[in-house]
């Protein structure tokens, strides 16, 4: 089974994603399309910091992949005219590395931590001084003669961004001062950015064509930004470079994403609890010994979009294709499904 970073539909971040996000990211609060009740109230949040001119408080962001907590920490720095420093908790190996961080930051600047959630825990116990009392306290020594030396800090912010919310350990989640969830966009938010993105590339797209891009982005901006730089390739290459609805069309068609944004791969989950597991309920575990994948991957990147279809739905017992799954891949179930999702 192919990962998930070869798929032109992933919602996780590619190589090829970072300068094209660079170029398509939304400077300001008034260019971010969507999340309005999150950038409702971080618009007053950020007001309040700077009318008082202080820094503003540790901000938590979670959410799906690719739903744009990245593009918010810059704009948060932009916004309270911030630097920002950017880093991910995997990168974060040691107590070193983190003191060498934080110890580098100035009055006001932001430090913004990819995937949180993989903090190793030791680290996590010398980043809550940090965030509570911006002070850092170091070791020094060994055995009988080690001592604690407090060094002080700037008033810094720490914004935190995870596709994990419930592996970040209560005491760290509770050391932020706002929480916000980022969900999917509507259609009428993905051809927003659809034509946002396209105008930036300075590419010509119908109307009908910006429709079925955004329809098959899995209501993600990444995917999005992806799947128009995929067709307008196609649109150069075998057409004069106008991206009209039958060229759309076609184009997606050739990349094997169907009009709802559901690849090879995600058909592939539900045939295999089809076929397999005569339509669940089945544990993940064994979904993943099927397909030869790694059960956090299934359930971090695959069910979650497949769930807000309404295809796959997960039980007390396991999961189970809905009646909607079947349909959508042109088979008839041949016992109830909804007497297994009651179940």
């Amino acid at each position: 089974m192919p990962k998930d970073e070869s798929r032109v539909i992933a919602q996780k971040e590619q190589t090829e994603d970072k300068v094209l996000d660079t170029t398509l990211r939304p400077k300001t609060l008034s260019e971010y399309v969507g999340q309005e009740q999150v950038k409702a109230n971080l618009h007053i949040f950020l007001s309040a910091a700077k009318k008082r001119k202080e820094p503003i408080e540790h901000v938590l962001l979670y959410g799906p992949p690719g739903l744009g907590k990245t593009t918010l920490a810059y704009i948060i720095a932009k916004e309270m005219n911030a630097n920002i420093k950017v880093t991910s908790g995997p990168a974060i190996e040691r107590a070193g590395d983190l003191a060498a961080i934080l110890t580098n930051l100035a009055a006001g600047d932001i430090l913004f931590i990819d995937e949180i959630h993989r903090l190793n825990k030791v680290i996590e116990e010398v980043l809550y001084p940090a965030m509570e009392d911006f002070a850092l306290d170091l070791i020094i020594g060994k055995g009988p003669s080690a001592r604690t030396l407090r060094l002080e800090l700037p008033r810094f912010t720490l914004i935190g961004a995870t596709t994990r919310y419930h592996l970040i350990s209560g005491p760290l989640r509770n050391r932020f001062g706002a929480t916000w969830r980022l969900d999917f966009y509507n259609q009428g938010e993905m051809e927003q950015i659809v034509k946002r993105a396209a105008k930036l590339l300075k590419v010509v797209v119908e109307p009908k064509a910006v429709a079925a891009i955004a329809q098959r982005s899995r209501a993600t901006p990444r995917v999005a930004n992806r799947l128009l730089k995929r067709v307008r390739d196609y649109a150069e290459v075998m057409h004069d470079g106008k991206i009209t609805s039958p060229v759309a069309e076609t184009a997606l068609n050739q990349l094997a994403v169907d009009p709802l944004g559901l690849d090879d791969l995600d058909r592939q989950i539900l045939k295999v609890i089809i076929d397999k597991f005569k339509g669940g309920p089945v544990g993940l575990n064994s979904i993943a010994a099927s397909l030869q994948e790694e059960m956090g991957t299934i359930e971090e990147i695959y069910e979650p979009f497949l769930m807000q279809l309404g295809f796959l739905s997960r039980t007390a017992r396991g999961r189970v294709v809905t009646e909607a799954g079947y349909k959508h891949l042109g088979i008839t179930p041949t016992v109830s499904v909804e007497q297994k999702i009651l179940v």
